[in-house]
């Protein structure tokens, strides 16, 4: 695996390892082999079609994780039983109380707009939720509540810091305009896509709104993830390129390899 100080490696589906500074945060814990089923939730199962670049013995020390909502590719029963139950899981309510019972002794919840800082000897990464659905109208109901995130890096109190956009499994909704209006100098924007469907509804972004949302955040940078692992994402990266190259959105997009690592 290529890794390096202030990056990002993309393990797999949502699975992101963020150093920044003193700081060590994974997204969407998915640790589940090539082969092995996963439950999704409202009777959906896939089984996973790639292999993740990590496993949690191969991790160094947390300092977080980042969890957009609890459904199987982004909590999956080896993030379960392999991570330690010590470690802050910053997620909304929903995932965060049956978390606790599950064991975790530090789940914490947040609702939209709400934040949670960490601290390293004068270095702050900034946590503040911000508003995704997983799916539109009746749907978005019957389905868990998600965290979209964005994150704020400060290696000193008064230095520049690097925004990092993270956007949990959302679709495309009016709410999504008020991160333009509070965060207007992203950085990096982690958007998950793969068109899944759930009854035949939109439940995650497809190629097109991937390109919608960077016209509406305009990233500096972007690394598309969750398009590929299982097939009940049908919404492929290919598809996602393709929109990006003819309508050109105001973003560079990274298109990274299980293991590879952008530097931030």
């Amino acid at each position: 695996m290529n890794s390096m100080p202030d990056s990002l490696t993309f393990v797999g589906t949502a699975t992101t390892l963020l150093r920044l500074g003193p700081f060590t945060l994974l997204t969407d814990p998915n640790f589940l082999h090539r082969g092995q089923w996963c439950y999704f939730g409202q009777g959906l199962f896939a089984r996973r079609r790639t292999e993740p670049a990590l496993q949690p013995a191969d991790l160094p020390p947390l300092s977080a994780v980042v969890l957009s909502h609890l459904h199987g590719d982004h909590f999956d029963r080896i993030a379960r039983r392999e991570l330690h139950p010590n470690v802050p899981i910053l997620t909304t309510h929903h995932a965060a109380t049956r978390l606790h019972r599950k064991g975790f002794e530090n789940p914490l919840a947040l609702r939209t707009w709400e934040q949670h800082t960490l601290s390293d000897d004068g270095a702050t990464l900034t946590v503040t939720a911000v508003p995704a659905r997983h799916g539109p109208g009746l749907m978005d109901l019957m389905l868990p509540p998600v965290l979209g995130s964005v994150l704020e890096y400060r290696a000193r109190p008064d230095s520049q810091p690097l925004r990092i956009y993270l956007s949990g499994d959302t679709v495309m909704h009016r709410e999504l305009a008020t991160i333009r209006e509070r965060f207007p100098d992203l950085d990096l924007a982690v958007i998950h896509l793969g068109g899944t469907r759930a009854f035949g509804v939109l439940v995650t972004l497809d190629h097109r709104g991937g390109v919608e949302l960077l016209n509406l955040l305009r990233p500096q940078r972007t690394v598309p993830v969750h398009f590929d692992d299982y097939g009940l994402f049908r919404s492929p990266l290919s598809d996602f390129l393709g929109e990006v190259r003819t309508h050109q959105p105001p973003t560079k997009v990274h298109q990274l390899q299980r293991g590879e690592s952008l530097a931030l």
